[in-house]
């Protein structure tokens, strides 16, 4: 009886060294679309991976006489004068699809 347990203790060391989680995380992880890992409460993390946020954007900066003004929200300016640094305002549907991904990747 002890070569079953052996084996199964065996195979989910081996499963955490590959693939950051044991056995019984990943079928978790499947079932629930979670990123769950008994390494992340080893770490003092929370079990499942939480959804990250949105960032915030950022803000739009222009020159004035005196320096750089930067406003939250650009629209209620009437006329916006041109940034100071041009970038994007927010995330790519690329990156908005891996912040909201589901487990298994």
């Amino acid at each position: 009886m002890a070569e079953p347990t052996g084996a199964l203790v065996g195979a989910n060391v081996a499963s955490v060294i590959v693939f950051g989680r044991g056995i019984g995380d990943i079928l978790i992880s499947a079932g629930s679309g979670q990123d769950c890992s008994i390494v992340r409460l080893d770490q003092g993390k929370s079990y499942c991976r939480p959804v990250e946020p949105a960032p915030e954007p950022p803000p739009y900066c222009t020159k004035s006489l005196g320096g750089i003004d930067c406003w939250l929200n650009p629209e209620a300016l009437l006329n916006p004068p041109r940034q100071v640094a041009d970038g994007p305002r927010a995330l790519t549907a690329e990156q908005e699809a891996r912040r909201t991904r589901v487990w298994p990747f």
